[in-house]
């Protein structure tokens, strides 16, 4: 399992590269905790945000499991590594993020319209859209309403060039929520 400044040390050493987005993972990482940030979302959801995909670093072979249509189930590993460091309030949202994409598919007819080109993709390797009884047992999640809007943001964080605080900036947030 990583230690906090090992997370850390893979967006400074892996954030350079890309998912099948038009953005690095860094990008798309800032983008999303900014998003949270400015929604005035608390530490802990901020940091969700900024770690969501940590699972696709932490896959040796992420790129390639997307361009076979592979679910390397990112949102289970990172979450794992997230629990152990910062607790159920950072791990639960980013382990039901996938879920919160087939949710809000089924919920709100707009929404995979709205899909970028990869994750349209991934959502036929995850379970495609939610049938009603996935949608129900999802809705009693202690953090789904967490992971609807981490889902939001994760969606909305794909703008090559968007200008957002550095790594450092959100390291400081996730700090201070770190288990003692």
């Amino acid at each position: 399992m990583l230690d906090f400044e090992a997370v850390f040390a893979l967006y400074r050493t892996r954030g350079h590269e890309r998912y099948g987005e038009s953005v690095t993972q860094l990008e798309h990482a800032l983008q999303c905790a900014m998003a949270a940030e400015t929604a005035g979302a608390a530490p802990e959801l901020i940091t969700a945000a900024l770690l969501h995909d940590l699972g696709h670093l932490l896959h040796r072979d992420a790129a390639q499991a997307a361009a076979l249509g592979i679910d390397d189930r990112h949102e289970a590993l990172g979450a794992k590594c997230l629990d152990a460091l910062f607790g159920s309030a950072v791990a639960r949202p980013v382990a039901l993020h996938v879920a919160a994409k087939r949710y809000l598919c089924r919920q709100e007819p707009g929404y995979r319209a709205g899909l970028s080109a990869a994750s349209e993709a991934s959502l036929a390797v995850q379970g495609g859209t939610m049938d009603p009884q996935e949608a129900q047992a999802f809705e009693a999640e202690p953090f789904a309403r967490s992971a609807v809007a981490l889902r939001r943001w994760d969606e909305a964080a794909k703008v090559p060039g968007a200008a957002t605080p550095d790594l450092a900036h959100f390291r400081a947030i996730a700090a201070a929520c770190r288990r003692a």
